[in-house]
């Protein structure tokens, strides 16, 4: 809750700040410690946390905010002093906010919404299409690769010369199946295939060929032989005679005297229950999960039938497919719904589907060019060689030739990074593991390069949208406060019982009480329960196991006074049992006893006193800090402050 709080005002205006121009450079306002903070930063923030509040421009007003703002940089320099910026948690949060914020600077849309669109634009449309393949595995050596490429574009010229595809992919295809169906695969659409595979089809014409395309499987080429609108899902149920060798004659008859039976109006479900050997629907009717085109693939007659069924209720004729005979009735048609309809779970199927890795892995290659991401091999593979077990625990150290630290391993744009800032990355983001030490530091090596260049993006979106500066240094000095103030204040407040008693007995003033009740409450939205258990509750007889579940929330005894609950204030203050109602909840208040007024007791206050002992500890801490960190005001910039906030 406290990080929600530092963060809720600082998302709201920086997609408006997007476009705005570039300003001179800015004036000091205030140092911390010799740190300086901009008017800009403090204009920026003012007006924003000051939004439709014409009556706190004044100068009272921005002089309250100062000294209020001085006291924040002074927790961020104490945070800054600690190192609390160079954790490796702290800079894989900062990751996590710094890419949302870059969204609305950047140029491409959103990964995810980008494909769940194309996905669903995919899923309107059915492809029919045949395939040939040659096998290649995803870390084959070179050779491999480009002998099984080579291999399959030869093939390819040879349906250019006008060769006969399904000859040739029952010849030379390496797919098992083609050997019998020619390298067809019927009709499919999204997400039934490899991500570059379906890509290739809807990106092929029908009736040409698809270039070479790629996947964990090999190299394929695509003949696109129609492209038709979805048809949606359908919902049918079967029954199903499984065929076994030498039975085909036994359970052909038997199917068709079960349809027959049909026809003559025996019920549906009785003939399910008594004949289908599908266990897993024939108590139900026979009724499986609605399907799309496709889905089916390996049992097709099963699918075209389920399809050519027209209106609910119409039942097929019995037909045979690879795994014995069936009848099937459709139940209902389900066309394809709106984009809006499916959006949402549409987005989380491809979230998890390989095209989602497959796309990010394309932009973060683009985004390399971009940045002018050039690699020293032989000193990267140089570097990456020092990787050795203790990387497994997580507690690996630089242990090499000394001059391996200075060679440079990458560059993006003009800087040279070298080796030794790689190493120093490494120590402080390896965490225990069971990759191969090899693996896991060329990993290592991945995300170190990903920072530097994500660091090239932020210097070029600030150069460009200058407000993009105040965002990041928001969220950068909200994790730095969350921390530092955990640490400090609010741990120890909330955990120092000592203290806290000792605040107490120093304090017992700011807790005296006036008139109070002992009292607890029942709540329940079940008016009949709540006439049955009230009476149960004057008489004073316990509460069952199942009464309690019944209720909404019981509240224990305690001292109430006016102000403390909404509930409780409603009621007359006398002893017994009380009632009354609030949107809709019916309330039990039972009034033990009155208290007179006097001193709450440590446990009756004790969470106003861990509130009041945290600031207390605040005041003193940020004394603290003011002593060790000199404070200095610079008057123009304080002139300039008032200036631009109090024009009219």
């Amino acid at each position: 809750m406290k990080r929600l709080l530092l963060f809720s005002l600082i998302l709201f205006p920086f997609i408006a700040l997007a476009q705005s121009p570039a300003k001179a450079k800015p004036t000091a306002l205030f140092t911390v410690g010799g740190t300086p903070t901009s008017t800009d930063e403090f204009i920026y923030l003012f007006k924003k946390n000051h939004a439709n509040k014409t009556q706190d421009f004044t100068e009272v007003k921005i002089d309250e905010y100062l000294n209020l703002f001085i006291n924040f940089k002074l927790k961020i320099k104490e945070a800054h002093q600690r190192g609390l910026d160079t954790t490796a948690k702290f800079e894989k949060e900062l990751k996590t906010y710094r890419d949302e914020l870059k969204k609305p600077y950047r140029a491409e849309k959103n990964v995810l919404d980008k494909l769940t669109r194309e996905t669903y634009d995919h899923l309107t449309q059915e492809v029919k299409a045949a395939h040939i393949l040659v096998q290649v595995k995803p870390d084959a050596t070179p050779e491999d690769t480009l002998k099984a490429y080579t291999k399959l574009a030869d093939i390819k010229k040879r349906t250019q010369a006008g060769e006969n595809f399904e000859k040739l992919a029952r010849e030379l295809s390496e797919d098992p199946s083609a050997k019998y169906n020619g390298g067809s695969l019927g009709y499919f659409t999204a997400l039934q295939m490899v991500y570059p595979f379906e890509e290739a089809a809807y990106q092929t014409k029908v009736g040409e060929i698809s270039p070479i395309v790629r996947t964990r499987f090999g190299y394929h080429i695509i003949k696109v032989e129609d492209k038709r609108p979805s048809r949606g899902e359908v919902e049918v149920s079967h029954i199903l005679l499984r065929t076994a060798a030498g039975n085909d004659a036994k359970i052909k008859n038997l199917i068709f005297e079960i349809y027959d039976q049909l026809k003559n109006g025996r019920h549906w479900d009785e003939l399910c229950k008594e004949y289908s050997e599908d266990t897993n629907t024939k108590n139900a009717g026979g009724k499986l999960r609605p399907f799309g085109v496709g889905a089916l693939a390996s049992i097709p007659e099963f699918e075209a039938t389920a399809f050519s069924l027209q209106k609910p209720g119409d039942v097929s004729d019995p037909f045979q497919s690879s795994i014995g005979w069936h009848i099937i009735r459709l139940e209902k048609k389900i066309p394809m719904p709106a984009y809006a309809e499916v959006e949402a779970s549409l987005k989380k199927r491809v979230a998890r589907d390989e095209r989602m890795k497959i796309s990010e892995d394309a932009m973060h290659s683009a985004r390399r060019k971009v940045f002018g991401f050039r690699e020293n091999n032989e000193n990267k593979l140089k570097a990456l060689a020092t990787a050795d077990s203790s990387l497994l625990k997580g507690k690996w150290k630089f242990a090499g030739n000394p001059g391996i630290k200075s060679l440079p391993v990458f560059a993006v744009g003009a800087s040279d990074i070298k080796a030794e800032e790689l190493f120093h990355w490494v120590e402080r983001h390896q965490t225990a593991n069971t990759t191969a030490p090899a693996a896991y530091m060329n990993q290592l090596y991945d995300a170190f390069v990903e920072e530097k260049i994500s660091a090239a993006e932020d210097e070029k979106i600030i150069k460009e949208n200058p407000e993009f500066q105040h965002l990041l240094t928001e969220y950068r000095e909200g994790i730095l406060l969350f921390e530092i103030m955990e640490k400090e204040i609010w741990n120890r407040a909330s955990e120092d019982t000592l203290g806290q008693k000792k605040f107490y007995k120093e304090n017992l003033a700011k807790y005296a009480a006036g008139d109070r009740v002992e009292a607890r409450i029942f709540s329940t939205s079940d008016a009949s329960f709540f006439d049955q258990v009230k009476t149960k509750i004057a008489k004073a007889d316990s509460l069952t196991k199942e009464d309690i579940k019944k209720f909404k929330s019981i509240q224990n005894f305690r001292n109430y006074e006016k102000g403390d609950s909404k509930i409780v204030d409603k009621v007359s203050w006398v002893p017994g049992l009380q009632e009354t109602q609030s949107d809709g909840i019916y309330y039990l208040v039972e009034i033990k006893r009155l208290v007179a007024p006097g001193t709450k007791t440590f446990e009756e206050a004790r969470a106003h006193i861990i509130s009041d002992y945290q600031d207390s500890l605040e005041k003193s801490w940020v004394a603290s800090l003011k002593n060790k960190y000199a404070v200095s005001v610079n008057k123009k910039g304080k002139k300039i402050v008032l200036s631009e906030l109090l024009k009219k």
